[in-house]
């Protein structure tokens, strides 16, 4: 994406944030029967970080997984604090769970985080390698090289 102009980047970013938003809710639907449109939002944007640690994190899998964990954890934190106790949304409780934070995050939802993210990464980067985008002047597609 580098050769893309500014117009350009923010287009497929979006694609890719869409992409990553649909796909969390129907991962989410599977899971547990229904969803709520702010996990839209933050499976889109999940969806982008997971896409940016793999890209650019040049460590074995279970670091990049891990990370992506940790990352997806935090959003998952930092969105649960908004929108179930500041915004009062009641999208998820965690806190019948073993080790929970509040509610909002817990260690078995970390770990499965990083599952899900060795998975999610071959999608995003289908998604990349089959974006089309105009780079200067030319129908390019976008390539993310095999690691």
């Amino acid at each position: 994406m580098s050769r893309l102009s500014a117009k350009e980047k923010i287009r497929c970013t979006l694609f890719l944030f869409l992409i990553g938003g649909g796909l969390y809710n129907l991962i989410e639907i599977l899971w547990r029967g229904f969803t709520h449109w702010t996990m839209f939002i933050v499976g889109g944007l999940c969806f982008l970080v997971i896409g940016r640690i793999h890209e650019t994190v040049r460590r074995g899998m279970v670091i990049r997984c891990t990370l992506c964990a940790l990352a997806i954890t935090l959003i998952e934190f930092v969105s649960g604090c908004l929108f179930n106790i500041l915004l009062k949304m009641d999208v998820w409780d965690y806190s019948f769970l073993m080790f929970n934070i509040m509610g909002q995050v817990s260690l078995l939802y970390t770990v499965l985080w990083g599952l899900l993210s060795a998975a999610a990464f071959p999608v995003y980067r289908f998604f990349v390698g089959n974006l089309t985008c105009k780079a200067g002047g030319k129908r390019t597609a976008i390539r993310i090289p095999a690691k």
